[in-house]
Formats: C-alpha cells, sequence, structure tokens
C-alpha cells in the first residue's frame, strides 16, 4: 500500500486483497485509488469495491489495472 501526497493518490498491488482492507482504505477518503487488476482474492471483492467506497468515500476516484 503506497499514499502519495497526503492521500491524493493510493495505490495497492498487492495480492490477497480483502473486504476489510478495502474498507480500511476508505476510510482514509483518498482523491484517486488503485488497483491491480488480478490482485482482489475473489471477484465479489472486485465487484463490491465500488458499493464500498462509495458508502465510505464517495469522492475518491477508482481505478483497477
Amino acid at each position: 500500500m503506497f499514499f502519495v501526497d497526503n492521500n491524493a493518490l493510493a495505490a495497492c498491488f498487492d495480492s490477497g486483497v480483502t473486504e476489510e482492507l478495502v474498507k480500511e482504505l476508505a476510510g482514509h477518503e483518498p482523491l484517486r485509488v488503485v488497483f491491480r487488476d488480478n490482485g482482489f482474492v475473489s471477484d465479489a471483492v472486485k465487484i463490491n469495491v465500488e458499493q464500498i467506497f462509495r458508502q465510505l468515500s464517495p469522492a475518491t476516484d477508482i481505478k483497477s489495472i
């Protein structure tokens, strides 16, 4: 997990990303967040990322590369 310029960007290229980690990250309310496309523990977690951020940090721009 990397944070750039006081939460302007959060980048997570780890494997095994869980909903708990996504919720913790959303709590930091970054402006943008980038995940590795195949880094999620399941397709369900990948799908739920947008929902989690919409609830906890609605202004965050989410990307998966």
